[in-house]
């Protein structure tokens, strides 16, 4: 391991180059991303019911495809499912990443190619690399391992040709070799469904092994550490693995979870943001705990950027790179190297800086409370809760909101379900910060509190510990990258949830 690391942290250093050309010329490196996915698939049969032969620019690829959904494409990806080929992409497609980003019953196929894998997932994964020893040249995390902390890996077979199973599932299988070298735990237990079962089995096999880094979403990381705790008796994780020095997340906001985090490893660590999902590997932080991830323009996927408020309109309007703004809320439409064309990816983003490109998640398009004009969306939810815990000392460990609606006697209100870690002294005061920190971040909201006219106060519940898990579990969503939905515009989430309180 100690020979291997210096040669590949080595070659992590080389490829800068390579980024800082995609990174000082992204206009440049997103048209011909687009060109050469137009001419790569101009002969399957989507690319001749667009005539992708005859689109030489981004204008007129704009105008002859329309933006599609995932119901949009679902006949499509049938049919490659069920074996046939040169559909969507020109290369055969085996794989496809099931998606788990939701907790809706429906579930989405992507489809991986060679290519998504090679100049897209596992090309990023590089560049990660890369930026983290431009930024921490010191770094010894490869003298270790990295204990990854995925979804379900169990791989499903559909056919003679076709698999399918979570993008960790696939990303692991066809890894290369070396790359197993570097992770923990081992596979038999990195295969297992069952998720409890899963954190028992990963605390006690990985307790002896030097972990350097860890990547996985923060509420199923904070069980694993927790639990790594108990069985060891130490106050934290830094006595357990001492050269730990990094953790790299992505999936939900890692606002609320800031503190804890701190408290749980002991030490100084970096933490580094991705966003990776099945369609696609977008972005990651450039500096460890900058705000804003870098934009990926160089990895197989061109991205137009629709402002949210065109969501729903049958022709919505897209811009470029050129035309976007710091601040505003967008939806990214991408068309990538795995066979998605205009594809809305269903994520909100806004840009921190521009030349170069930075981002972050601010929610999910279906995400927010828009009942009574208040348009919220995850981003105000995150940092509200952030600024009512650190005033209060609570720390929280999930939560979900819902409207209330108007009736006979009262005005509408956002309820809310709070899972504490450490409970506020005063639970009403907690509320009403996190009612003020709601009206400083969002406008919207604190014109429709304005003399309780539209909203009164918020109605807060706090959660016994284990309810969120406990509804997840009920619908076969628990572990991995499923999540509770922070925000919900009906009540169908929420009157679940209540019925297990």
């Amino acid at each position: 391991m100690k020979l291997l690391s210096p040669a590949i942290s080595s070659l992590a250093r080389m490829r800068l180059w390579r980024i800082e050309g995609w990174k000082n010329n992204p206009v440049d490196a997103q048209r011909e991303v687009l060109q050469d996915l137009v001419t790569s698939a101009q002969y399957t049969e989507f690319g001749r019911k667009y005539n992708f032969s005859k689109l030489f620019n981004i204008k007129s690829y704009k105008q002859a495809v329309p933006v599609h959904e995932y119901d949009d494409i679902k006949p499509y990806i049938k049919r490659i499912m069920n074996g046939e080929q040169n559909i969507l992409w020109n290369t055969p497609v085996y794989w496809f990443a099931k998606s788990s980003g939701t907790t809706s019953d429906k579930s989405k196929f992507i489809p991986v190619s060679a290519e998504s894998l090679q100049d897209c997932h596992y090309k990023a994964a590089k560049d990660v690399l890369t930026l983290y020893y431009a930024f921490n040249p010191d770094s010894e995390f490869l003298t270790g391992k990295g204990l990854v902390i995925g979804g379900s890996h169990t791989i499903h077979q559909m056919n003679a040709d076709v698999q399918y199973g979570d993008l960790s599932a696939v990303l692991l299988q066809n890894s290369p070799f070396w790359a197993h070298w570097l992770r923990t735990p081992d596979l038999s237990i990195a295969l297992m469904d069952e998720w409890e079962n899963k954190i028992e089995k990963l605390a006690k096999s990985t307790i002896t092994e030097n972990v350097t880094s860890i990547s996985g979403v923060p509420t199923w990381t904070l069980v694993l550490l927790r639990r790594i705790l108990e069985i060891t008796g130490k106050q934290t994780i830094s006595e357990v693995w001492r050269s730990m020095e990094l953790y790299m997340h992505g999936g939900v906001s890692f606002t609320p979870y800031a503190d804890q985090f701190k408290k749980i490893i002991g030490k100084e660590i970096n933490y580094l943001e991705m966003y990776n999902a099945s369609e696609g590997f977008f972005g990651a932080d450039e500096i460890p705990g900058d705000d804003g991830m870098l934009l990926f323009v160089d990895h197989g996927i061109f991205m137009e950027f629709m402002p949210a408020s065109e969501y729903g309109n049958s022709e919505p309007e897209t811009i470029g790179l050129r035309e976007v703004e710091i601040g505003k809320h967008y939806a990214p439409v991408i068309s990538t190297n795995g066979g998605l064309w205009r594809y809305l990816l269903g994520d909100t983003i806004q840009f921190t800086s521009v030349f170069p490109f930075r981002i972050k998640v601010s929610g999910r398009l279906k995400h927010y409370i828009n009942a009574f004009g208040e348009e919220m969306i995850v981003d105000n939810a995150d940092k509200a809760i952030a600024i009512a815990s650190e005033i209060t000392s609570a720390i929280v460990n999930d939560y979900t909101a819902a409207p209330v609606y108007f009736s006979d006697t009262s005005n509408g209100a956002h309820e809310w379900l709070i899972e504490f870690e450490r409970e506020p002294a005063d639970i009403d005061q907690f509320a009403s910060e996190l009612d003020n920190a709601l009206k400083k971040v969002n406008s919207d909201y604190e014109a429709k509190r304005y003399k309780d006219m539209a909203l009164r106060k918020p109605v807060l519940h706090s959660l016994k510990r284990g309810i969120f898990n406990q509804w997840l579990k009920e619908k076969g969503k628990l572990g991995g990258q499923h999540k509770v939905p922070r925000l919900s515009n009906d009540r169908k989430f929420i009157e679940e949830i209540k019925l297990l309180m």
